[in-house]
């Protein structure tokens, strides 16, 4: 990377060419500040893989100038990885938005890792050094609490914006466009900007809209038990189904791990103040199917979530009903189309009723702007360069052509990947290398020490089974003891290939006395 003195670097470590581990750092001389720092969930080929996490590596020697981490909102993209970072670099203080901060608390406690110092974030908030003067606005997005910020240097103005989507009518407070507007009057030289929708055209369905949708369908089915499945950390939408059920005098039953930590954050938040709708599963299955309404996690169709084992009829405390009424307020993540599918399809073969999002019942609305809002953030904030982020490149590309489209030249779009690094001075920004950014796998308590060679050979065994040959040798002798012991999983019928067996015994037998 070859950068000249007084310049400001911006570079990605995630979040580029893919939807997940967002984590971006701006470094001015002796000052660094990063912006978030979430995970990736692995895709089908990442076998035995819980998490993905940006690589670290870069920061470890420059430790002594980071100055902290700003968080923009709470979702686990943008925070999940914040336990694991704490582990290997040193950061002095965490900027993070209320819901964020008890979320990444929870985190930490979890891992028994210690928390450092924590600032609240909010539009009062500036945060000034010797290098940086940071402001921040509201932004609306599917969880409370999310932000955007304006980075000013003595070379310009960075803007990231989080997560967004300009929705007129939300649930929670509006964003301010106001104060976009006035940054963007200041001159901005940098716009960092959220592309997930980017491919998605018109403007995004309100928050609102989905509320209605929702009480139509709890009042049209006023006679039966409801099973509903959403995201646990879009608060906004829980809080709103809390007020539904309250209206249509149903008490709710929480199932899912993730779903009862984020109702237990959002009523330490003020979100949710009704505390006495919440029941047991105990006393729900004492009152009748009309009086209840269970909101659980698995609306992705995740094989181990709530509403999976209620499907397939394996869950211990709930079982189906033939008279339930089943609700997914969610879209299928890219990638878990196929698992949704299969747990829409176990529902249906219990005789339930199931509600999706489509364009008779709209029950789910994307917290990311389509690409009329991102068009609009980009006339607001009208900045000099455009550098799209949080996307899979064809979500980044299609974003740059909308900046194209509003008047920012070509030439003045930075279509990156992760590690590659922009360089701004008061002449203009240009790209100056890249740090090195790969994967980083978590399977269990193993931490980076998963390469790409086990998971080949990961991949080798689910494909074609696992054989191996037990045999004890005495090495003083040099000799075979007894018989060899052949076991295998997912090669072969045991009962069924005898001969097989005998005769992969023999040239072990043989093999081995050979080597001997």
């Amino acid at each position: 990377m070859i950068s000249k003195d007084n310049e400001t670097l911006i570079c990605a470590l995630g979040g580029l060419g893919e939807v997940g581990k967002n984590m971006y750092v701006v470094t001015d001389e002796d000052e660094i500040f990063i912006i978030d720092c979430g995970v990736k969930f692995p895709e089908e080929n990442l076998l035995g893989i819980d998490y993905v996490l940006a690589d670290y590596t870069h920061l470890k020697g420059l430790e002594d100038k980071i100055k902290g981490l700003i968080i923009t909102h709470g979702h686990e993209d943008h925070i999940g990885g914040i336990p694991f970072l704490l582990q290997n670099i040193n950061i002095p203080v965490i900027y993070a938005p209320n819901i964020a901060e008890r979320l990444i608390r929870n985190k930490l406690e979890e891992r028994n890792v210690k928390a450092p110092k924590f600032i609240p974030v909010n539009e009062d908030l500036h945060i000034k050094t010797k290098r940086f003067n940071i402001e921040f606005f509201t932004t609306t997005h599917s969880i409370p609490d999310s932000f955007g910020m304006a980075i000013t240097t003595k070379n310009g103005t960075i803007v990231e914006t989080g997560d967004f989507k300009i929705d007129l009518t939300p649930i929670g407070p509006v964003a301010n466009l106001g104060k976009m507007a006035a940054i963007g009057n200041k001159g901005v030289t940098l716009l960092l900007s959220d592309s997930t929708n980017a491919l998605v055209p018109g403007f995004s369905n309100s928050e609102s809209i989905v509320d209605e949708a929702l009480g139509e369908i709890f009042a049209e089915n006023r006679h039966t038990r409801i099973i509903l499945a959403t995201f646990a950390s879009n608060i906004y939408r829980l809080t709103h189904i809390v007020q539904t059920c309250r209206e249509n005098n149903r008490k709710i039953v929480t199932f899912g791990r993730s779903m009862v930590t984020n109702i237990e954050i959002a009523k330490q938040c003020g979100y949710i103040k009704d505390d006495g709708i919440f029941i047991t599963s105990e006393e729900a299955n004492k009152m009748k199917p009309e009086n209840v309404c269970l909101l659980c996690t698995g609306s992705q169709g995740e094989p181990l979530a709530a509403l999976s084992r209620i499907a397939n009829g394996t869950h211990k405390q709930i079982k189906l009903r033939p008279t339930d009424t089943v609700i997914f307020s969610s879209n299928p993540i890219p990638g878990n189309n196929a698992s949704v599918a299969k747990t829409i399809n176990q529902l249906y073969l219990q005789g339930v009723e199931v509600f999706v999002n489509n364009a008779e019942n709209e029950i789910h609305t994307s917290g990311h702007g389509n690409k009329d809002e991102l068009k609009l953030m980009i006339r607001l904030i009208n900045p000099e360069y455009f550098m799209p982020i949080h996307g899979e490149y064809r979500m980044l590309k299609a974003h740059q052509d909308l900046a194209i489209d509003c008047d920012i030249p070509k030439e003045k779009t930075f279509l990156l990947s992760n590690g590659d690094a922009l360089a701004m001075n008061k002449e203009g920004i240009r790209k100056v290398g890249n740090i090195g950014a790969d994967d980083v796998y978590v399977d269990g308590n193993r931490i980076g020490d998963i390469g790409n060679i086990v998971i080949r050979d990961r991949k080798i065994m689910a494909n074609d089974g696992i054989l191996v040959a037990i045999c004890n040798i005495n090495m003083e002798e040099k000799k075979l003891l007894g018989k060899i012991n052949i076991t295998t999983r997912g090669f072969i019928l045991v009962n069924e290939n005898e001969k097989l067996l005998n005769e992969i015994e023999q040239i072990v037998y043989n093999t081995v006395n050979k080597e001997l």
